[in-house]
């Protein structure tokens, strides 16, 4: 099966109650499960049938006590991804 090149753009990625210095970790981790989740699971069938959507909310997500930066991370993207599947 030939894979597609996408290229995903977040432009605002809002972070509310997250302690300022835990932001860039969070973000990171964001981008590095949804490209995981991407190579591995491919495109959900909402981008491929929009190819571009304005907007997306990957709802809330409550940090759990303890939690590190990029487990809330990961855990936010795979929020995103399963938004895309609908």
């Amino acid at each position: 099966m030939k894979r597609a090149n996408l290229e995903l753009h977040i432009e605002e990625l809002i972070l509310e109650g997250v302690a300022p210095r835990h932001r860039g970790r969070i973000g990171r981790a964001v981008r590095l499960e949804l490209t995981r989740l991407l190579a591995e699971e491919g495109a959900p069938p909402l981008l491929r049938r929009e190819g571009r959507i304005a907007r997306l909310d990957g709802s809330s997500i409550a940090p759990a006590r303890g939690e590190t930066p990029e487990a809330t991370g990961n855990k936010l993207a795979r929020a995103v991804y399963g938004g895309l599947k609908r």
